[in-house]
């Protein structure tokens, strides 16, 4: 049964607990409210202020579990926090661990600062959860995709628009990163998993998958730069930064140019560019569904 009281009380304390800072929102000049405003928080969590506003005075209907998901994710809030705003409303909480999709909020914190450079959020899949507006002008919308395409490294056997925003001459060992990056968690999760669904269907569906798997490599790395082409920049040469977050096997990554350098200078032309360069697909041909520091390729996809 949902606690209406207990649910209002909850929400209420914890989003006059946030400062805009918090969350990545700029402060203004004029705040009177304590913490957040309502209207802050509802566009967190992508659900109307009114909706919001009625769950905080005990109102509305039976909020769903993925709407609780997305307020406690909205609301930065930690997996204990989380498992407890699930119980108040009524719900199971859900799975923790590599399944999970719940960010924690140091993760986002460090994610929230990072203004002026290409990043995202990933999925030991390499599932997009969250990009940078930079993020989405090098890359495109990758939170957009459904199902297996979700994953970076599925995309690349199934869908050819996901190799356009990389160096040719890069291919082929992309190829190799992903597969031995897919054998790994196919190994480390087990028969059963996500992991070794995505595998069986790459079988099933893709040759260059198949031929690559055949070699059974493992722990196939990138030098160190990547090199994307942009359609109006051309080719930059970015370094990327992994950080995980082990408790959910989520991976922060970082791209960046060397100051000075001919890529340096043309990403600080994408920002002026922004993320508008399609609305649905990236460079005008990518389809919304296709058929502590680490190692960055340690995750299949190893986002973009």
């Amino acid at each position: 049964m949902i606690d209406r009281a207990g649910l209002a009380e909850f929400l209420r304390r914890h989003r006059e607990s946030l400062q805009p800072e918090d969350v990545g929102l700029p402060r203004g000049l004029r705040r009177r409210t304590a913490g957040l405003r309502r209207e802050e928080v509802a566009t967190l969590c992508h659900i109307s202020t009114d909706y919001y506003s009625r769950l905080e005075r005990e109102r509305g209907p039976h909020p769903s579990e993925q709407m609780i998901a997305s307020i406690a994710q909205g609301l930065h809030l930690s997996l204990d926090e989380r498992d407890h705003l699930f119980r108040l409303a009524g719900h199971n909480p859900p799975a923790r661990g590599p399944i999970s999709e719940h960010i924690s909020p140091g993760l986002l914190r460090i994610f929230d600062r990072l203004t002026d450079t290409p990043a995202e959020i990933v999925t030991e899949l390499g599932e997009t959860l969250r990009q940078t507006p930079l993020g989405i002008a090098l890359t495109g919308d990758t939170t957009r995709y459904t199902g297996p395409a979700r994953s970076i490294g599925y995309r690349w056997f199934t869908d050819p628009a996901t190799r356009a925003i990389y160096h040719p001459d890069d291919h082929a060992h992309h190829s190799r990163v992903f597969a031995a990056g897919l054998r790994k968690m196919v190994t480390l999760r087990g028969p059963g998993s996500r992991a070794a669904h995505l595998m069986d269907l790459l079988l099933a569906h893709s040759e260059e998958f198949r031929t690559v798997w055949k070699d059974h490599e493992i722990g196939i790395h990138y030098n160190g730069v990547k090199r994307y082409v942009h359609p109006e920049l051309g080719v930059l040469e970015l370094t990327c930064q992994t950080l995980l977050d082990p408790e959910q096997s989520h991976f922060l990554l970082v791209h960046t140019a060397v100051p000075g350098s001919e890529s340096y200078e043309k990403l600080q032309l994408l920002s002026v560019i922004g993320p508008g360069v399609s609305s649905d697909r990236p460079f005008g041909d990518r389809r919304k569904n296709s058929s502590s520091d680490v190692e960055e390729n340690t995750v299949v996809g190893e986002g973009s």
